[in-house]
């Protein structure tokens, strides 16, 4: 094939526990075949709660609040996260004083980190220090900590969370993903021509990259 690579745009939000299932998937399906050279992944914001507030708010209670669930489906959900995040090597932690947050400093900082080309680092310690370690992940305290902890500069960060423009743009990227019907993540985009929404298989992952890098260079 060309030295071009395949350009994958993943949206998603960190509070999302199905997109780190997705992202496991998909990386099970790019190493299986050794692919990892041939690819570029670059992550995009997408807030399943623009408006909640920094405190945050119950997990359970906004799962109910949100979805209807009852107490006994909301441990459903949980257990069955839990099953599939060690069936790909990621610790689900929840308990009753679990808390969803704001995520919109989260996205921003990836933004920088993107610049820099630690942007994947990036989203994959945000989902450890919430889903695993129960981090508070709309404190900038706690994110200025992550983000030092992969080598993102502390003035960089705090300059990136101070433009007002920077969130403009979050504002502007969540509109044309909505405009494009997108409205559930992790939603996973090929080239820019096709895409998959939802934690979708291995092999679901692995039958779109083939598509690409194999079929369509033959």
């Amino acid at each position: 094939m060309s030295d071009r690579k395949l350009k994958i745009d993943i949206i998603s939000d960190v509070v999302c526990p199905w997109c780190v299932i997705g992202i496991k998937h998909l990386k099970e399906a790019v190493l299986k075949n050794n692919w990892q050279n041939q690819i570029d992944v670059e992550w995009y914001p997408f807030e399943l709660n623009p408006d909640m507030p920094p405190e945050g708010e119950n997990l359970r209670d906004h799962i109910a609040r949100k979805y209807g669930s009852s107490k006994e489906e909301s441990e459903q959900n949980r257990q069955r996260l839990v099953e599939l995040g060690k069936s790909v090597g990621f610790d689900f932690n929840f308990n009753d004083e679990s808390r969803i947050y704001n995520t919109r400093q989260c996205h921003i900082l990836l933004d920088y980190a993107h610049s820099i080309g630690l942007q994947t680092q990036l989203k994959l310690a945000f989902f450890t220090a919430y889903f695993t370690e129960g981090k508070n992940i709309s404190d900038t305290e706690v994110l200025l900590d992550i983000g030092e902890s992969i080598g993102l500069e502390t003035a960089e960060m705090l300059a990136y969370l101070n433009d007002s423009s920077e969130h403009d743009k979050v504002d502007v990227i969540e509109g044309q993903w909505r405009e494009m019907g997108i409205s559930g993540v992790p939603t996973v985009v090929f080239n820019n021509e096709q895409g998959l929404t939802g934690a979708q298989s291995v092999e679901s992952y692995e039958e779109m990259l083939n598509h690409y890098l194999v079929t369509k260079t033959e």
